[in-house]
């Protein structure tokens, strides 16, 4: 069994992700010492940035963000220190921004975009 295997990661993961922790899988007491790539490193070879949310400022990234976590529009409110209203009018922005019909496309333009990757939602 591969030690990618044991750590639990999928075929589905992320390739470089996958290539890191079979090295420390391989390698538990730090024998083949050589620089970790940062996260920074991670993301950037696992998921470019996509060319659609740079058209986005970081309020509209935070709200993305927020209702692909399944956020309310009163608890995106709350959490980014915002009236209900200023909440629904950025919900509704993007909504019409990416040409989604409703909150679960969303969580697949948050996904597909980079902008959220699994286990890190929360």
């Amino acid at each position: 069994m591969g030690a990618a295997r044991l750590a639990g990661i999928s075929a589905a993961t992320t390739p470089a992700i996958a290539a890191i922790v079979a090295t420390v899988m391989s390698d538990p007491i730090g024998i083949a010492r050589s620089p970790a790539p940062s996260v920074t490193t991670v993301r950037t070879i696992a998921q470019p940035p996509d060319p659609q949310l740079d058209q986005l400022t970081s309020r509209e990234r935070e709200v993305l963000a927020a209702v692909a976590k399944g956020l309310s529009n009163a608890e995106l409110a709350d959490e980014l220190f915002m009236s209900n209203a200023t909440a629904k009018t950025h919900v509704s922005h993007l909504l019409t921004e990416f040409a989604v019909r409703d909150r679960a496309q969303f969580v697949v333009v948050a996904y597909e975009t980079g902008l959220i990757t699994p286990g890190l939602a929360k």
